[in-house]
């Protein structure tokens, strides 16, 4: 069974109402949000950074798998299938895939702040002050901040070391170091690139361009898989 690696971003969780950061404009209520995706945020107004996740979360609850969530699953009979992702969303998990490596935290999660390495999930949708961890420790979202290190990326690129085919779904290639994980497959492994707008293609790679949305572009994915690999 040929292994098949999905890069997946924010446009595969966008057809499930998700909005991202760069949907907002780049504000989240008057505040940049960077200001609530920082540890320098997180020290100057933890209650303004807690609110935010809290109303993504609310959000998450009631958003749904959509048809590039389900056809990366419908793969899983046909290949072996990990899926590496930047959203911090469980839309994936939802969806049925067994396999899925979270880049930049989760957002159903929270992170000591003393201890990093204990994580909880958090029960219902808010995470409050004064909620601690068992050290003692407030609570912080479980998401990987700007400036703060991708420490995934080292078993993400294991996982592409050995891929057979490469996937990118629903990101621009442009967010590093998730976009440089396309340098880490083998040569000759074939790439597919599924967005609306056009991508820049990787360098020395052989690659095919679909330029579409992640639903539609998935089922377009899924018969060239299955006629040229199976």
């Amino acid at each position: 069974m040929k292994k098949l690696v999905a890069l997946t971003g924010a446009g595969i969780s966008a057809e499930s109402g998700l909005k991202t950061f760069r949907d907002m404009g780049g504000l989240w209520e008057e505040y940049d949000v960077t200001v609530v995706a920082s540890p320098e945020g997180w020290k100057k107004d933890m209650d303004l950074v807690l609110r935010f996740y809290n109303e993504r979360r609310r959000q998450l609850a009631n958003a749904s798998p959509n048809n590039g969530h389900l056809a990366l699953v419908d793969l899983e009979k046909y290949f072996d299938v990990h899926v590496i992702t930047q959203n911090v969303d469980d839309l994936h998990e939802k969806a049925g895939s067994k396999k899925v490596l979270h880049l930049h935290g989760e957002l159903k999660k929270s992170q000591s702040t003393g201890h990093p390495e204990l994580v909880y999930e958090i029960k219902g949708t808010d995470l409050n002050r004064g909620d601690k961890c068992e050290k003692g420790f407030q609570l912080r979202p479980y998401i990987v901040w700007f400036g703060e290190n991708v420490v995934a990326i080292p078993e993400a690129s294991a996982i592409c070391n050995t891929a057979d085919i490469f996937l990118v779904v629903g990101t621009s290639l442009n967010v590093y170091p998730a976009a440089g994980l396309i340098h880490s497959i083998p040569p000759f492994s074939p790439v597919f690139l599924i967005d609306p707008k056009p991508v820049d293609p990787p360098v020395n790679k052989k690659y095919t361009f679909i330029q579409d949305t992640a639903s539609s572009g998935m089922q377009k994915l899924k018969k060239i898989l299955l006629d040229e690999y199976l």
